[in-house]
């Protein structure tokens, strides 16, 4: 809905924009190819990647040793005191805690992925917008537009794309 209306106002504006001040110019560009050709992007990518796996990999231990201990508790417990019985559960729970903590600070909202991403990929975006504004520039260009992104261009003239002439000016191939 909120794309539709988006696409609704940009399409105004371009509309009665054009008819009051004249041609615009517009281009697109498609972040993700660039992205996919620049080396620091992919290294910055296989560092992710690898940090993923590691976190996985302690979280499926986490996981596995909550389940051990889990199980032993419902084969046992029909022969434990109360005390033992409440004290593993007790344990139960505060491992199941642990697991979602653990969850939240690498891979939350505000977790150490999103700040390593921040971190690693930064950089890059911001030579890619530099790169992007200055061709936008040198081609006086109106509005550029991202393909890759979610604002959803359903036509355009490959004359328009300027995708090329940033990955020119990155030095990319």
């Amino acid at each position: 809905m909120k794309t539709r209306v988006f696409s609704f106002l940009l399409f105004s504006l371009l509309f009665f924009s054009g008819m009051t001040f004249g041609q615009l110019k517009i281009g697109y560009v498609d972040s993700k190819t660039i992205l996919n050709k620049i080396p620091d992007a992919q290294d910055a990518k296989l560092k992710l990647d690898a940090l993923i796996r590691d976190w996985q990999a302690e979280l499926s231990k986490m996981e596995a040793a909550k389940k051990a201990k889990q199980e032993d508790y419902d084969r046992r417990k029909l022969i434990m005191t109360e005390q033992t019985r409440n004290e593993l559960e007790s344990d139960i729970k505060s491992l199941d805690q642990q697991i979602n903590d653990y969850r939240t600070k690498k891979f939350g909202t505000n977790g150490e992925l999103f700040q390593k991403q921040e971190e690693l990929m930064k950089p890059v975006q911001n030579k890619v917008f530099n790169a992007i504004q200055e061709v936008a520039k040198k081609d006086d260009l109106d509005f550029v537009f991202d393909r890759s992104a979610s604002i959803s261009i359903l036509y355009a003239k490959d004359k328009y794309d300027i995708t090329a002439q940033v990955m020119d000016m990155l030095k990319l191939q």
